[in-house]
């Protein structure tokens, strides 16, 4: 299951909403990646968040696979879309 957001943070995926995003997802047992650009990253890696620099306005897909993927993604997208 994937879905498409915007970033609205005004200053893009920066380490506080990094935090965030991989605390909701640790909630989840599945498997949760994020795809921005030809980068695709584990959602539950702060690293691999904070690596891809998203910036405000951008759009990136949210997917998961799993008993709890449509949880998991609205969790996520809900903190993204902020």
């Amino acid at each position: 299951m994937n879905k498409e957001i915007v970033v609205k943070s005004t200053v893009g995926l920066h380490a506080q909403l990094a935090a965030k995003v991989v605390q909701a997802a640790s909630k989840y047992s599945v498997d949760i990646f994020l795809h921005y650009k030809t980068e695709t990253i584990d959602v539950k890696s702060i690293l691999g968040l904070m690596s891809l620099a998203i910036p405000s306005g951008e759009n990136v897909v949210i997917e998961a696979n799993g008993d709890q993927a449509e949880a998991a993604i609205e969790d996520i997208a809900s903190i993204l879309e902020k």
